[in-house]
């Protein structure tokens, strides 16, 4: 069913194709470790619990909705990370998939790196103390004030994005009397498997300097001219929430194609290569990401392999795991306020937050599970779609999923791996608050950013 076949919007309402889902699962009460953050699991009187915590004793405190962040398994998921690429290669954490500075010290105290892409990231990065040489500063069009305040900083490379962009670094470092590392990204022409939107390889989008044509060889000819810039690598980016490494294996091989022109033509090797991020996790029980220690083998040995069969040295590499750190260990808990079953299609089940707090259903596809989270059922599952309260058609949080018949309002329920993206593309529309993230470890439970207020909306709304 296309989502833009209606000028009037999606045809939310039309029945569903046979097959469109998959059959509810045997116990509805049962929580799919692969798909929930690893300290989740359900009490003795079936309440969903987080870091021991009960979900129904979070809502009390906190109120719904609300962002459940698991402290420990944040942190196990980002040591995974840096033990599997060990101190060969370096990790840097995504901060665009949720960054607060709770995580930027987080981060700082798992030894992990970490990628920003803009001044507001770069401010929490330094505010919560992240060393500026462990900061890698992204973006298709930084500003000169942001470039400035990078370099002033001591970042410890800029990606580059565009010939534009090779200049204004170069300027700004040597006004300020610094060389400043960078790393030039480029497209490579992959077509990641994920959705259109969040592939960023192909040509036809806005990131990097395509390496067709010539392109890509003409900025790094550019940047090694240049005494304000100390070109330390190349950066390439394939897309997001991907499952099949065949994307990065070809990627790695014209990359390092460059490399070797590189050397061929300026006796250059450049020492980095940064393969980005991208990799996938579980919002589904049919999801099936791979561990960081099979990423980081995989990766690896592609690499090794196409620098020998271009005798070159192989380079240090660098990845950019968010959504693979971040994205399982959180939940958002919401309120059941209204069910409205609708015959012969399915139910509606309307919760007290919705696209302001994930719009990701809307905007890419994406799919979620659900589940009970205050109560067990035993009653027959019915077929569901989670919105929310805003005034959009397009307001659906899950698309399809099953929940017991006998759901009711007051209820609590809980979408998993929502700690990527949810709170970081999160909105006022309808001036909504934005909910709070509480992180939640060994039985304790601490907000690290609060919920909006009124007053913060009033507060920006000088009249």
């Amino acid at each position: 069913m296309s989502r833009s076949a209606h000028p009037a919007g999606p045809r939310h309402a039309d029945v569903l194709p046979e097959g469109h889902y998959t059959a509810p699962a045997e116990d509805l009460n049962a929580l799919d470790p692969k798909v929930w953050a690893r300290t989740v699991g359900r009490d003795a009187d079936g309440v969903v619990t987080v870091g021991g915590i009960p979900v129904t004793q979070l809502a009390e405190e906190y109120g719904t909705p609300a962002y459940l962040l698991d402290e420990a398994d944040f942190r196990e998921r980002a040591r995974a990370w840096r033990t599997a690429f060990g101190d060969d290669a370096d990790v840097f954490y995504a901060g665009k998939a949720f960054l607060s500075r709770a995580v930027v010290r987080w981060l700082d105290e798992e030894g992990l790196n970490l990628d920003v892409c803009s001044g507001g990231e770069l401010a929490t990065a330094l505010s919560a103390g992240m060393p500026a040489e462990r900061i890698a500063f992204h973006g298709n069009n930084k500003s000169p004030e942001e470039i400035e305040r990078a370099v002033r900083a001591g970042v410890g490379r800029i990606v580059l994005d565009s010939f534009q962009e090779i200049v204004r670094v170069a300027h700004i470092a040597q006004s300020l009397g610094k060389r400043q590392r960078v790393q030039i990204r480029i497209t490579v022409g992959v077509e990641a498997h994920t959705h259109e939107f969040i592939a960023t390889a192909h040509e036809d989008q806005k990131f990097g300097i395509p390496l067709a044509g010539g392109q890509a060889a003409e900025a790094v000819r550019r940047a090694l001219k240049l005494d304000g810039l100390e070109v330390i690598g190349i950066h390439s980016h394939i897309g997001s929430q991907i499952f099949d490494m065949s994307g990065f294996e070809v990627a790695a091989h014209r990359v390092v194609g460059l490399l070797k022109d590189i050397r061929d033509e300026h006796g250059v090797e450049l020492p980095e290569i940064d393969l980005g991020g991208g990799l996938g996790i579980a919002y589904t029980s049919d999801d099936d990401p791979r561990e960081p220690h099979e990423i980081a083998k995989a990766l690896t040995e592609i690499v090794t392999r196409e620098c020998e069969a271009a005798r070159l040295a192989t380079p240090r590499i660098s990845v950019e795991p968010g959504r693979a750190i971040v994205g399982p260990t959180a939940f958002t808990l919401y309120e059941v306020g209204t069910v409205k079953p609708l015959e012969g299609l399915r139910t509606y089940v309307s919760v007290d937050g919705g696209m302001s707090d994930n719009i990701r259903t809307a905007l890419y596809d994406a799919e979620y599970s659900v589940a009970l989270a205050s109560r067990t059922s035993d009653a027959e599952p019915m077929l569901v779609r989670v919105v929310g309260k805003h005034c959009e058609s397009g307001d659906i949080v899950v698309k399809d999923a099953f929940l017991p018949e006998d759901l009711a309002p007051g209820d609590l329920i809980a979408v998993p791996a929502t700690g990527a993206y949810c709170r970081s593309m999160a909105s006022n529309y309808n001036h909504a608050l934005r909910p709070p993230v509480v992180a939640v470890r060994d039985g304790a439970a601490r907000v690290v950013v609060r919920r909006e207020t009124e007053e913060d909306l009033l507060r920006l709304d000088v009249g």
